[in-house]
């Protein structure tokens, strides 16, 4: 058995060398693509997993960033005070609006105390209606996940490992952004 499992693992280890390649490919590729807002754009030498610490759907039921795997995520921790959320959060409803599919969604998780009536009169007077009213009330997964000011946007990959992350606002509705999501998905398609 034990014989078994260091094979598997070694297996598992080479495989993940030759794909640690063609990842950094990748990466290289998309740091090409950054310009404007997206140059504050780090992305990680290796993907990092993504904790399952749970978080409150807008329908007030429990969820976890698993809900998401199988697609690529633009995941974005945002409170109601948030003076540059403000600005930011139109131009993630518009990428959700211009590029949200079954490859690629927008999610928004507000954390920390924010009441869900303020949370929606925050989208109302932004005009988003396309975006989901996720909360963090307790900030557990804003801390297990390394989020220690707002806004913060992480890219995650369709394991529910983290990619990038942008710490600030940013114009996610910017060609450069949309160039960058696109290249993440069609990567997808075509693997």
């Amino acid at each position: 058995m034990k014989r078994l499992l260091a094979l598997v693992l070694y297996i598992g280890l080479a495989l993940g060398a030759n794909l640690g390649a063609a990842a950094a490919a990748d990466i290289a590729a998309l740091e090409a693509l950054r310009e404007g807002d997206m140059r504050k754009l780090m992305f990680h030498a290796a993907p990092k997993p993504v904790p399952l610490t749970e978080f409150e759907r807008e329908d007030g039921t429990p969820g976890t960033l698993a809900d998401y795997r199988g697609r690529h995520v633009v995941l974005n921790f945002w409170a109601t005070w948030c003076a540059p959320c403000r600005a930011e959060m139109p131009t993630l409803a518009s990428l959700q609006a211009e590029l949200g599919n079954e490859a690629f969604s927008v999610v928004t998780i507000a954390t920390g105390r924010n009441p869900p009536p303020a949370m929606k009169k925050f989208f109302d007077e932004i005009g988003v209606t396309n975006l989901p009213l996720h909360r963090d009330p307790r900030s557990a997964l804003a801390r297990e996940i390394g989020v220690f000011g707002l806004p913060v946007t992480m890219i995650l990959d369709p394991e529910g490992n983290e990619l990038a992350r942008l710490t600030g606002d940013a114009d996610w509705n910017s060609a450069s952004a949309r160039a960058l999501i696109r290249a993440l998905i069609e990567g997808t398609d075509q693997g």
